[in-house]
């Protein structure tokens, strides 16, 4: 019982400093993010500010009003990718899980190989087609290109496959459809996978960089990401403000981390979500 009590002691100690270590850029970017630019550029770097701690630097990003423009422009776009994502996704799961249909195996054999495919490949032809739509810097050219998620599919059909199908044929018995069973049966009982899935879907496509600098060149269309990256002065990149841009782009998924905790940790155990 003692070696028993020490090890879980041990573990403890290992996991906290391993979270401390895992923690300290952002810490340390929280700390610069309130220094003056004259303290966050000084030489050689120190970790208390000369001049105090100060919240010049965010009522700045305010008052320039750039910033939350683009905040509000990741909002959009990570949320249209995640719901049109889950409509795309779920029913296409369900439907290599359940629906016999011609070409099915070799469909789905399809979408687990494209898995493997490094999604810079298709940057380009991505591009042009959203060039012959005149797509280019507007909210649809960011989010569409975002919303095919093989990974997504074959996770959602793995658990649709461990759904029982007793309850379905129970539902056919009683004259509901396919439409029906999949709407009150299926969906409800997939909730805690479907949470998941938007999680992961939303906090990606919240930290999209590549495409969203591709496809929009408008500044007013520009995400978080891709607009702190524009943030420099004729003096070079100004550190403060850099950090203070970073730390207001993570505080939204703090926030979702902290709501939906349990439902990202059961989609790291059961998914294998968190590897990809």
């Amino acid at each position: 019982m003692k070696s028993s009590n020490a090890g879980r002691v041990v573990a403890f100690v290992v996991l906290a400093l391993f979270s401390l270590l895992m923690l300290t850029p952002f810490l340390w970017a929280v700390n610069t993010s309130f220094k003056s630019e004259a303290d966050a550029s000084a030489a050689p770097v120190t970790i208390l500010p000369e001049h105090g701690y100060t919240f010049e630097i965010y009522s700045y990003i305010f008052r320039l009003g750039e910033i939350p423009t683009w905040m509000i422009n990741s909002l959009i776009v990570a949320t249209g990718v995640t719901l049109i994502t889950l409509v795309i996704s779920t029913m296409a799961g369900y439907a290599f899980s359940r629906l016999d249909f011609t070409g099915r195996k070799l469909l789905l054999g399809v979408t687990v190989a494209s898995i493997m495919i490094p999604g810079t490949i298709f940057i380009v032809p991505l591009f042009d087609e959203m060039l012959a739509f005149n797509m280019v810097d507007t909210y649809w050219g960011i989010i569409l290109p975002q919303v095919v998620a093989p990974v997504m599919v074959f996770v959602l059909k793995r658990f649709f496959d461990s759904i029982p199908r007793e309850l379905e044929d129970a539902a056919r018995v009683d004259g509901a459809g396919s439409v029906r069973i999949f709407l009150s049966i299926v969906l409800p009982l997939s909730r805690p996978i479907i949470a998941a899935v938007s999680i992961f879907t939303f906090v990606g496509a919240w930290n999209n960089f590549l495409w969203p600098y591709i496809v929009a060149n408008d500044p007013d269309l520009m995400t978080l990401p891709v607009g702190l990256q524009t943030v420099t002065t004729g003096y070079g990149v100004v550190f403060a403000q850099n950090m203070a841009g970073a730390v207001m782009a993570a505080l939204p998924l703090i926030v979702v981390f902290l709501f939906f905790q349990r439902q990202i940790i059961r989609g790291i155990a059961t998914t294998g979500l968190g590897g990809q």
